[in-house]
């Protein structure tokens, strides 16, 4: 099994979570094709784009919610008003599917997770992913939580709704049974997230609260044009990103309308290269493409007037110019009382084999 997710994390390298979840059946619906061709095609065209993971959602509608819950999501974009009803549509895959779709992620060289929204499901998924992802809805569910961190492996957790007395709780209980690598994820529970309430700055409360955890964030906003949220969120100490990913982002239903496509997920990666190189290595360091600047832009000291030969140096004869191939201002006062070898010139760049 391939841990990408986790060793880029702790390398602080950006991490982006391609989150098919249940879309591909709504995409095998569009192109006439079995729900498993559909989620194949969909990890194949994530990994082209530059994704590093992809996730899934297991469950059965039965497990995961009651007959009469209700719905929590834009139903203009999807009219489902049950979650059983909704979860129903979408829940024929099981174990031979998800050890199917771990195989071909292998083979192809791309992480296969999946998050387990039941006790049987966190069971079989453990021998076919080497990291857990721990839904915001379920946060709160600690038993839930402790059961899949007693196998041992890593943890995303989503914080999505919740306060920190809450994720505190939900850290502390991860902590007594498990010591892998644990990343929080700042998430809005929210479908889709008003760029207004993605609240970013939370990433930096987070890193500050659990500064031996990884931080990443789980965005449901709408895909903008110039991937301003994600960067932020990158910049803000973000190093794992999930989103919801389709092929058609205007199908109706589920998550596909605030998902991004193939051509968002190869922007953002290219957005992101881009911003670690303007951001560079952090250094306090002068950079060689600096050193023409750094000889020529700097002052050296220079003769205000005529220095003759065995004159003592006073700062009344001397100034400060460019460039700064001679004796640096910095050095003022080992120059001060020194003797001229010989006669020197009005503006002279000095040097210290001038002086005795």
């Amino acid at each position: 099994m391939l841990n990408t997710i986790i060793n880029r994390a702790q390398k602080g390298l950006f991490t982006l979570i391609a989150e098919i979840g249940v879309n591909y059946y709504d995409i095998a619906d569009q192109r006439n094709i079995s729900p498993m061709d559909a989620a194949i095609l969909m990890i194949d065209e994530a990994r082209a784009s530059g994704v590093h993971a992809v996730k899934f959602q297991t469950y059965k509608a039965g497990s995961l919610a009651a007959r009469n819950s209700p719905s929590y999501w834009d139903l203009s974009a999807e009219p489902t008003t049950s979650q059983y009803e909704l979860f129903q549509k979408f829940d024929s895959f099981g174990e031979a599917e998800y050890a199917k779709l771990s195989q071909h992620c292998n083979d192809s060289g791309i992480e296969f997770l999946s998050t387990a929204f039941d006790f049987n499901s966190a069971d079989y998924l453990n021998q076919y992913m080497g990291v857990y992802k721990i839904s915001s809805s379920d946060l709160s569910n600690i038993p839930f939580i402790v059961h899949q961190a007693n196998k041992g492996k890593p943890i995303l957790l989503s914080t999505g709704a919740s306060n920190a007395d809450e994720i505190d709780m939900a850290v502390a209980e991860i902590r007594k049974v498990n010591q892998q690598p644990l990343v929080l994820l700042h998430c809005v529970l929210e479908y889709p997230t008003h760029s207004a309430h993605a609240n970013l700055r939370k990433i930096s409360s987070l890193k500050a609260r659990y500064p031996d955890l990884i931080i990443g964030y789980s965005d449901h906003t709408m895909p903008d044009k110039t991937k301003e949220i994600i960067k932020t969120a990158y910049l803000l100490g973000a190093v794992v990103i999930e989103k919801h990913f389709t092929l058609d982002k205007t199908l109706k239903g589920n998550d596909h309308y605030h998902a991004m496509d193939a051509a968002d997920a190869k922007d953002i990666v290219n957005r992101v290269n881009q911003v670690d190189v303007l951001c560079g290595s952090g250094d306090l360091s002068a950079l060689e493409t600096e050193s023409s600047a750094r000889l020529n832009a700097r002052r050296s000291i220079v003769s205000a007037g005529i220095i003759k030969s065995g004159e003592a140096v006073t700062g009344e004869l001397l100034t400060f110019k460019r460039p700064g191939s001679g004796i640096s201002p910095t050095d003022i006062s080992k120059l001060v009382g020194m003797h001229s070898k010989f006669n020197i010139a009005d503006d002279t760049i000095l040097q210290w084999d001038m002086f005795e």
